[in-house]
């Protein structure tokens, strides 16, 4: 089975590399870009039947920081 985690930095945590991206976006002539958040996503190939709550203990125990970031996670 794949599993999809998407790490994002919470709401209020900066993001210098999301300012990096609308600032590079602006100087390539995009207008209108307000703001830019940057995340990160990872795949898992995990052995049919893993659990929710080992998901959960994995994202929480090393593939995001959770002072900092939070996540979801999708089966595809």
């Amino acid at each position: 089975m794949k599993v999809r985690v998407h790490v994002m930095l919470k709401d209020g945590v900066l993001d210098p590399q999301g300012e990096a991206v609308r600032h590079a976006l602006g100087s390539l002539g995009f207008s209108g870009v307000g703001a830019v958040r940057q995340g990160k996503v990872i795949e898992l190939e995990l052995a049919e039947g893993t659990s929710d709550e080992t998901i959960v203990e994995m994202c929480e125990k090393l593939l995001a920081n959770t002072v900092i970031e939070s996540y979801r996670f999708e089966t595809v």
